[in-house]
């Protein structure tokens, strides 16, 4: 038998803490946007590589979508936290 405490949590916790997750992720999306953006300004304007900067590009788009796509989740899913915990 364990002296340890088992915290049971609510549905509405859990799905905090998956908000927190999500939160994380975003900020390192955010932070691939900025380093993805000065990696693409110097290969397209100081190196002159433009066809790396153009799959740079590519990159970028794809990093924004991801980060725009977390932010509507974090929001339906605070929204649907907010329905949890009024309901118990």
């Amino acid at each position: 038998m364990s002296d340890e405490e088992v915290v049971v949590k609510t549905p509405a916790e859990k799905a905090r803490d998956i908000i927190t997750q999500f939160k994380e992720m975003q900020h390192y999306a955010k932070t691939n946007i900025e380093k993805l953006t000065a990696y693409w300004l110097q290969l397209d304007d100081e190196l002159k590589m433009k066809g790396v900067a153009k799959k740079v590009e590519g990159l970028l788009t794809q990093q924004n979508t991801l980060h725009d796509a977390l932010e509507e989740t974090i929001v339906d899913c605070e929204a649907e936290c907010v329905k949890l915990e009024s309901k118990g």
